[in-house]
């Protein structure tokens, strides 16, 4: 009996490999095919609520999508016009900028050519032989124009996409029910409502913490005299869309600036400050305040799942991570087969105390 228990398990957890890299492989080569639409189901999730709220009051579904749709759009317009805006500030100071940047390689050069002997002529002969190199091998112009294509193609992608999703969501949902007939319809729909919540929850309580960090960001970098300050704010702000990796390199970015702009190693050190401090604030203030615990997945899958979401989806992936692998957590949680799992990846949770009432004298 015990050789063909282990048998079964080991069974099962052969079963459960290959479908993983099954479903890793599927991923990996329709990316560009399937990347528009977990971004768009995502954002369909996050304006299930309003449109809801308006079908209540007699709007017809169509218009209901139409107008989250346009509202996602305003949102995207005012944000890039307020990165152009902060762009043309920035553009104002590129030739200081150039001119710190070429006094600060000169320094450069000089140590390289004290330290390791080799003069600027060599070095200059070494940049010019590694820059023909790139440009021979990777075609920068075309990958450019490419990949810019590809953006454009994607976010109309994603944008038509979003709009089916939220028109068609009835039908979606109803199919869902049908394929699931073996299971109780209340823990079906359980698992579709929850799902649907806590990813619009991540999402909604995402931009608003990013809005806080645009304000905290900026007041701090203004106070410590970093020129264009609210341009490196948003950039850090921006960059909270990819957990972990997007701060790092929000701070990393800012730190080259004010080297670039002139600014001494007090500068740097404060910015690094600053950078501490925000991050201190976010992450035990903003965080359970404002996205709350509903994706609770501890420290190691989470990072897991970004390393995981990098190497199949690029960017794109690390975006989505943290939100899917929730959802993936609601159903591993609902379903008695998969709940080992949904126990592994997630996190403790902490029991309250109650305080024994006591009845007062008479």
């Amino acid at each position: 009996m015990n050789n063909a228990s282990g048998m079964h398990t080991s069974t099962k957890v052969f079963q459960l490999l290959a479908i993983t890299v099954l479903v890793g492989v599927i991923l990996f080569f329709a990316k560009s095919i399937l990347a528009p639409l977990a971004i768009a189901g995502i954002l369909a999730m996050l304006f299930v609520a309003p449109s809801n709220a308006l079908e209540r009051k007699r709007f017809p579904r169509w218009l209901t999508a139409l107008l989250c749709v346009l509202v996602f759009l305003l949102v995207a317009a005012g944000l890039f016009f307020l990165l152009n805006w902060q762009l043309q500030s920035f553009s104002d100071n590129v030739d200081a900028m150039k001119q710190n940047l070429s006094s600060l390689l000169s320094r450069i050069q000089e140590w390289v050519d004290d330290r390791f002997g080799i003069d600027k002529e060599q070095q200059k002969a070494i940049a010019q032989e590694e820059m023909k190199a790139s440009q021979q091998t990777s075609g920068l112009t075309t990958s450019f124009a490419s990949g810019f294509m590809s953006m454009a193609v994607d976010t109309i992608l994603v944008i038509v996409y979003s709009y089916l999703l939220l028109l068609y969501r009835g039908r979606i949902k109803e199919f869902i029910l049908k394929v699931a007939k073996d299971s109780p319809t209340n823990k079906t729909v359980d698992i579709i409502d929850s799902s649907t919540k806590v990813a619009a929850h991540y999402v909604s309580g995402l931009a608003k913490m990013i809005l806080v960090l645009w304000v905290l960001y900026g007041l701090g970098f203004s106070l410590i005299g970093v020129e264009n300050a609210i341009f490196f704010a948003i950039l850090c702000g921006l960059l909270e869309l990819i957990p972990f990796v997007g701060n790092l390199t929000g701070t990393g970015i800012t730190v080259l600036g004010v080297v670039a702009q002139g600014g001494k190693g007090d500068m740097i050190l404060l910015v690094i400050a600053i950078y501490a401090a925000v991050q201190f604030v976010q992450t035990y203030l903003l965080e359970p305040l404002i996205v709350g615990n509903e994706v609770n997945i501890n420290p190691l899958f989470t990072i897991i799942s970004l390393v995981v979401a990098e190497a199949i989806w690029g960017i794109p992936g690390m975006v989505l991570a943290i939100p899917v692998i929730g959802v993936c957590k609601i159903i591993c949680d609902r379903v008695d087969a998969l709940k080992p799992y949904g126990f592994l990846i997630g996190t403790e949770q902490k029991r309250k105390r109650t305080i024994p009432f006591r009845k007062k004298r008479q």
